[in-house]
């Protein structure tokens, strides 16, 4: 085969459509500086974290160096609310009610979004596509009982809906109980 020939069916094969699948990405990375489409991987490195994989580029039209980060893309469950309505979980929403039950508590931001991030790999782990509005709220008592009583006690009587003293001493009472897990 001579080399005009060769060169004829590279590009015939090269130009051919390739197949979905693992190693055959549909589209490529584009330069981000000039949009050509071939861009070159110079170095891989996985994340302190283990979390994600940061990969430093080349393109081949511009030859300019750019880095992309690549993470795994997770779904959170859908939340089933107790009137029978689904919502999309936001940890949002999760946030804002550790910060209203810790307001002006002394718990850093730090122990906070580990609770978050514990609650959240937990609902991730347990691998349902759906999960209850109640059990929601229980794994943020769980966790603000962990943090600050003060907190969960804040936290019982808005979930539980106290209409009187009593209640909050039953929460009190309970949280005051020494746990298995000490």
């Amino acid at each position: 085969m001579e080399s005009r020939e060769y060169e004829q069916l590279a590009v015939a094969v090269l130009s051919l459509p390739r197949p979905k699948g693992r190693g055959f990405p549909q589209k490529r990375m584009k330069c981000p500086f000039c949009g050509h489409a071939d861009t070159q991987v110079a170095d891989s490195r996985i994340s302190e974290d283990g979390g994600s994989v940061r990969r430093r580029r080349r393109c081949l039209g511009c030859d300019k160096r750019f880095t992309t980060f690549e993470t795994a893309e997770l779904y959170m469950p859908q939340v089933v609310k107790q009137n029978g309505h689904r919502a999309e979980f936001d940890v949002e929403k999760i946030r804002t009610s550790f910060l209203r039950a810790l307001h002006k508590r002394p718990v850093s931001a730090t122990l906070i979004d580990a609770a978050i991030d514990r609650m959240t790999h937990t609902l991730l782990a347990l691998g349902e596509r759906e999960v209850s509005s109640r059990e929601i709220g229980e794994r943020v008592m769980s966790e603000l009982a962990k943090l600050d009583k003060v907190a969960y006690v804040r936290f019982a009587s808005v979930y539980r809906s106290f209409q009187d003293v009593a209640q909050f001493s039953d929460a009190i009472q309970e949280i005051s109980r020494p746990s298995a897990e000490s």
